[in-house]
C-alpha cells in the first residue's frame, strides 16, 4: 500500500522559475519529482504547500508524495539531498498521517520580505533584499499603522495579482511586523491563513510606499475595502521575497 513522504525543504528561488513545474525553465517541483524518479524507478509526482514565484525563496516549504518504496524517510532525505541541485535542500523528511495535503491541511504560512535601504547595493543580498536607496527615512510608524488596520479576515481582492485564479478571496491576516535587524536592513514578516497570488508581495510595494508619504493609513484601508488592484501599490520584487514556515494543527492526543 503506498504510503505519504512529507518533506520540509530549503531552496534559493534564483533562477529557478518557481515551485511548480513548466516548460519554460527548471521549477523545484520538477527537480524534486526527477530525482525521486531516479531513487524510486517509477514517476513520483510532488505536491507543494505554496506554489512560490520565480526568484522567491524558501527556508520551510512543505511537500509531500506518495510512494510504494520502502526507503526509509531518511534515506529519501540523504538520497534526495546527494542527487539534487545546490540551490534545493530537504531539511527533513517523515511520514506523515493519513489524509495529509501540504496545502489543504495547512493551519497558516509565515512569510519574510527583506529590505535593503542604504544608498549602496550590496552584493551579498542582490538575491536576498530588494534594494530601495533613499528609503532609510521611512515613516515605520505610518506603515505599522496602515498594517495594523489590516489584519483580521476580509476580501484582499485588492492585493492579488490580475491573473489570479483563486476560488475566494478572502484571507485571514493574523501578523504583519515590520522590523529593523540592523542598520540599513528592513524585514517585514506576514503570518495569515492563506495568501492570494502576488498578495504578500503587492502589501509589501504598498507599506513602502505608505513609508514613502506617498498613501495614508485611511488610503489603504479604503483602497482595500474597494478591492480595486488598481489603486494599491507596487508589487514587490520576487527575490526578497522567503517562504519561513507553513503551520499544521498539531496532532491530536
Amino acid at each position: 500500500m503506498p504510503r505519504t513522504v512529507r518533506l520540509v525543504l530549503e531552496y534559493d528561488g534564483t533562477g529557478l522559475c518557481g515551485w511548480q513545474r513548466q516548460e519554460n525553465g527548471p521549477s523545484v517541483q520538477a527537480h524534486l519529482e526527477e530525482v525521486l524518479a531516479r531513487m524510486t524507478g517509477a514517476p513520483t509526482p510532488v505536491v507543494g504547500a505554496s506554489r512560490t514565484d520565480a526568484g522567491v525563496h524558501a527556508l520551510g516549504q512543505v511537500a509531500s508524495f506518495e510512494t510504494a518504496s520502502r526507503i526509509p524517510c531518511d534515506g529519501f532525505r540523504m538520497g534526495m539531498n546527494s542527487l539534487l541541485p545546490p540551490s534545493i535542500a530537504v531539511l527533513a523528511a517523515d511520514e506523515a498521517p493519513p489524509g495529509f495535503h501540504p496545502r489543504f491541511s495547512a493551519i497558516g504560512k509565515h512569510y519574510r520580505y527583506s529590505l535593503l535601504t542604504r544608498s549602496s547595493r550590496s552584493p551579498l543580498l542582490r538575491q536576498r533584499a530588494w534594494h530601495r536607496p533613499g528609503t532609510a527615512a521611512l515613516d515605520l510608524g505610518a506603515m505599522r499603522e496602515t498594517a495594523a488596520h489590516l489584519l483580521g479576515e476580509r476580501d484582499f481582492s485588492a492585493l492579488r495579482a490580475a491573473g489570479c485564479t483563486a476560488r475566494t478571496t478572502v484571507r485571514r491576516l493574523d501578523e504583519i511586523a515590520i522590523g529593523e535587524p540592523e542598520p540599513h536592513r528592513l524585514v517585514i514578516d506576514v503570518r495569515g491563513n492563506a495568501f492570494l497570488r502576488n498578495m504578500v508581495r503587492i502589501l509589501v510595494g504598498t507599506l513602502v510606499q505608505v513609508g514613502e508619504g506617498r498613501f495614508t493609513p485611511a488610503q489603504i484601508v479604503e483602497i482595500v475595502e474597494s478591492g480595486d488592484r488598481t489603486r494599491a501599490g507596487q508589487t514587490a520584487p520576487a527575490h526578497g521575497l522567503c517562504l519561513m514556515e507553513v503551520l499544521y494543527a498539531a496532532p491530536a492526543e
